[in-house]
């Protein structure tokens, strides 16, 4: 009989790993160690996952408050900044903002309407209908906003962003003005000095900026991407991708990554014998239906992956062939046929009715974000992921 079970995707628990852990041992020999307590056994194309996190830990990539702000303050001279579409987190940003404030004399803060880049609300879209607001053009004074829209408060989190921000900003010794727009331009009146904190529009933003005659344009990618007075960085992405590591540390995004799982793939090769593939995976890409959060508040799902995770899948719709095709087939005659379209398929089905309704996504955004699903964000314990069969299909036994 055909094998019954198709991908499977299991936490793996590990050791709680501190700054200068070896995470190439460790992930290599927890894998091993887990699949003597499951049991199971290796195959080709295999996939070990670990969190950015983790790899971060034993990098000891750290940065404090003072070292953002003592970067801040090289890069923009210590006077006004214009800082431009953060995120609303307490986890992901407010630390970066203390930092901020810190190497500034003023804050101009401006923050998009109803909801941020990835989908946490200021106000719902409703109630910016109901009072007249066009938040394509309409920019906003702080005390217009309150008039308009009160002290509403986050849904998960119940805190008003607003005020957190204020607050966070006047304790690290900056004056603050808040404004509220989605055009970028809307900061230039302001001050021409400007941080974008912005993720996956940045370079947009940058680029609108910089044509509109502004004077300094930089990206939270392009503070801490060197080391200040000792600490870690980031050369790709700075701060984004950073977490609140403590009241006055962030936990910066994994650097130099791709060694690291070449290297765990060749010491598993060496136990196992199979080509596993490795990732390292942050947040995964999904969109929460009820919050309309969109999860990914990294610069990327994966930095860093093994060759065998490069592309898109390549896979046939069965409920298509099922119903066109082969509509007037059942049973092991239909299955068979089936069977055969897999076999035969080209190794290029974009843009062919067979395909349609497959997620033409790159395999290391879906692959992360089953990983993140599975290890969770809280207490699981489970910071390395391994999935089987997620390269199988319908022919495989």
């Amino acid at each position: 009989m055909s094998r019954m079970i198709g991908t499977v995707s299991r936490g793996v628990r590990a050791p709680i790993i501190k700054a200068g852990d070896d995470i190439v041992k460790i992930v290599t020999d927890s894998v091993l160690e887990a699949s003597k307590d499951a049991p199971f056994s290796f195959n080709d194309r295999d996939v070990v996952a670990m969190t950015e996190a983790i790899v971060a830990r034993a990098q000891g990539n750290y940065a404090t408050v003072d070292d953002i702000a003592a970067d801040v303050k090289a890069k923009f001279g210590g006077e006004t900044v214009g800082v431009i579409f953060p995120i609303l987190s307490r986890n992901r940003f407010a630390i970066c903002l203390r930092g901020i404030a810190k190497g500034a004399k003023k804050v101009v803060l401006m923050l998009s309407y109803p909801s941020d880049e990835v989908g946490n609300h200021l106000v719902s879209l409703d109630t910016v209908d109901e009072k007249g607001v066009n938040p394509y053009s309409d920019v906003l004074t702080l005390k217009k906003y309150r008039e308009l829209f009160g002290y509403e408060k986050h849904t998960f989190t119940g805190m008003d962003y607003v005020a957190y921000y204020e607050e966070l900003i006047r304790e690290a010794g900056a004056d603050c003005e808040i404004i509220f727009a989605n055009n970028a331009k809307a900061i230039l009146p302001y001050t021409k000095n400007v941080l974008c904190c912005d993720i996956h529009s940045r370079f947009r933003t940058k680029r609108i900026l910089k044509a509109a005659g502004a004077d300094i344009v930089l990206g939270l990618d392009e503070i801490l991407n060197a080391s200040v007075n000792g600490s870690g960085y980031n050369e790709s992405y700075g701060l984004l991708g950073s977490n609140k590591a403590s009241e006055d540390k962030v936990k910066l995004f994994p650097r130099e990554c791709q060694p690291i799982v070449d290297t765990i793939q060749q010491e598993l090769f060496k136990a196992t014998g199979k080509k596993i593939e490795v990732m390292v995976y942050g947040d995964g890409a999904f969109k929460d239906p009820v919050g309309k959060i969109w999860e990914l508040a990294d610069p990327v799902v994966s930095p860093a992956y093994t060759a065998g995770l490069e592309g898109t899948p390549n896979e046939l719709k069965l409920k298509y062939l099922a119903d066109n095709e082969f509509a007037s087939l059942s049973g092991d005659e239909l299955k068979e046929a089936i069977k055969g379209k897999i076999q035969e398929k080209d190794n290029n089905l974009v843009g062919q009715m067979v395909s349609e309704g497959t997620t033409p996504r790159r395999l290391t955004d879906l692959i992360g974000s089953l990983c993140d699903l599975t290890s969770g964000s809280g207490d699981k314990g489970t910071p390395i992921v391994f999935i089987q069969g997620y390269f199988d299909n319908y022919t495989t036994d």
